[in-house]
């Protein structure tokens, strides 16, 4: 029947996610999809509809769309100098600066990957997360304290992206929210323990 099967793109606009994000859902075999003769992806849209109520019943949340929120709110608070009166930040220069907004959106994709997937090993992801933010401040001449503070300040502001877009999106469900909570600090827990061990063993 016409319209009975969509495009890639079809569907991942039907779902609301980047045609990546369901290209990477169909691989990993959590949504069905049929290859055309040329090779190219189809879904069927009964398929898509089923999947789409499910998640929206179970209150998942597509974390492309909280990486972009975070993103935006990140450099809210970079533009508006909330983090000028910071003495760690005070002693950076633009260069270095640059590099900690850069580490910040690595602390946020590793955060999205590690709430998209159930598989805990990501954790060592995190680890490395906190390597680099401990090597970064001990080159740039930061305390444990102070680079403990650069860390915090991503972290929250992540922390607070996640829960606006949760309320945002109308999200009901107390598993969900006690989920992405729990994971959260998990993640970023691993990430501020292993820049305090970086530190320990550069002072060592």
């Amino acid at each position: 029947m016409p319209g009975e099967w969509l495009s890639l793109h079809e569907a991942a606009e039907l779902l609301g996610v980047h045609p990546s994000t369901l290209r990477s859902w169909a691989d990993q075999g959590r949504l069905a999809v049929h290859r055309t003769q040329g090779g190219h992806r189809r879904f069927r849209r009964a398929d898509v509809e089923v999947w789409l109520h499910t998640r929206q019943h179970n209150g998942n949340i597509e974390f492309g769309s909280v990486a972009e929120n975070a993103l935006k709110r990140m450099r809210i608070e970079i533009s508006e100098g909330r983090l000028e009166n910071a003495d760690w930040y005070r002693k950076l220069d633009p260069e270095a600066r640059d590099q900690y907004r850069q580490s910040g959106r690595s602390l946020l994709l590793g955060l999205v990957s590690f709430l998209s997937s159930q598989d805990e090993s990501l954790s060592a992801e995190a680890r490395s997360l906190g390597y680099e933010y401990a090597s970064r401040g001990w080159r740039l001449g930061l305390s444990s304290v102070e680079a403990a503070e650069a860390f915090l300040f991503f972290r929250n502001t992540l922390m607070d992206a996640m829960l606006n877009f949760y309320e945002s999106a109308g999200v009901h469900s107390p598993k969900a929210w006690a989920d992405m909570v729990r994971r959260t600090m998990s993640f970023t827990d691993q990430v501020m323990l292993a820049l305090l061990e970086t530190y320990q063993a550069y002072v060592r």
